[in-house]
């Protein structure tokens, strides 16, 4: 029998807005994507609220079951989504050669994808929400990825796990066994999280603030891989290499006067990157993440276009130096 819909406080379905969001982002890699599949869900489950029985399952399983089938729907004629440029490196940026956004993963910030409050929960969950992971579950077909996220990463059991998706619970098992197995294959990322809130990696973060906004190049060798790579969607081009990132770094003149502000970006650590406008006045110009190895910067994602996403982050309006005090040297 189904529950009373007055029973169904339409509070209870927005207290899992965070957990949903998420769960759609990892299948989408989209921001946009994800905001209309969490809107669209959270429409479906109140409209059918009558249909919910708390005798055979819990909301929240209910729920993501409903989540599954949007974003299914949403993902049968979308491309695979990129993190950095997979062609061949371009001789030199092309203005002019920007990609359409659905070929790429988007930035999330931590805030909108982590309800956690435990530790070590919080640990897990920032794991799974790294770019690099949900670039990796890009190269699995969308039944798989649902399947994976919804096991390895959120815990349902099998049976709710094949519930969700109609499925026997051994056809649900065969589709994770496949993704785990891709998903081994793919996944030969060697970076990792950068932890605002571990000291050493605050500290490899202020030294690159201050090597960034002196301009200081020899700074910044100290700070990056050998092999470190750069890439700035949405344009297919990427850096391999530090060398090749200190001398383009050298010789742009129009990032001399960029400040930056300290962010939490996909369970990693990044910044805020503002730009002078034509009145001297530092605005948002893009989101700049970051991933280490052996405490030195391996990876730097310039995602340019995503001045106007800068208040979903926490990020002011116009560059304030407050924000940044404590990743700033002490005045002499």
């Amino acid at each position: 029998m189904a529950v009373d819909t007055e029973e169904l406080d339409p509070r209870a379905l927005e207290a899992l807005r965070i957990p949903l969001t998420g769960y759609c982002y990892r299948l989408l890699g989209s921001a946009a994507d994800t905001d209309d599949a969490v809107q669209e869900t959270l429409i479906r489950a109140y409209t059918r609220r009558d249909d919910y029985d708390p005798g055979k399952g819990r909301l929240s399983t209910w729920v993501h079951a409903i989540a599954t089938n949007v974003c299914l729907d949403m993902l049968r004629s979308a491309r695979r989504r990129m993190l950095v440029w997979e062609g061949p490196v371009p001789e030199g940026f092309d203005g002019g050669s920007a990609l359409p956004a659905d070929r790429w993963i988007e930035p999330m910030p931590d805030a909108e994808l982590i309800a956690a409050t435990d530790p070590a929960e919080v640990v897990v969950r920032r794991e799974s929400v790294r770019l690099a992971f949900v670039a990796a579950l890009q190269h699995l077909p969308p039944r798989q990825r649902a399947v994976l996220v919804l096991r390895d990463v959120l815990a349902f059991s099998a049976t709710e796990t094949a519930g969700m998706l109609g499925v026997s619970a051994a056809a649900a098992n065969s589709a994770l066994q496949r993704a785990r197995t891709t998903l081994d294959t793919v996944r030969t990322d060697r970076t990792h999280a950068l932890n605002l809130d571990a000291e050493r990696d605050r500290d490899l973060l202020r030294r690159y603030l201050v090597a960034f906004e002196a301009h200081d190049v020899d700074a910044l060798a100290a700070l990056l891989c050998e092999d470190a790579e750069s890439s700035m969607p949405p344009f297919p081009w990427r850096i391999d290499g530090r060398d090749a990132q200190l001398r383009i770094f050298a010789a742009a003149d129009d990032c001399t006067r960029d400040r930056l502000v300290p962010v939490r970006i996909n369970g990693s650590a990044g910044f805020g990157q503002y730009r002078p406008d034509e009145h001297g006045v530092l605005r948002p110009f893009a989101l700049l993440a970051l991933e280490q190895r052996g405490g030195r910067i391996a990876r730097q994602l310039t995602f340019l276009g995503t001045h106007a996403r800068f208040a979903r982050f926490g990020l002011p309006e116009t560059f304030d130096s407050a924000a940044t005090d404590e990743f700033r040297p002490p005045a002499s």
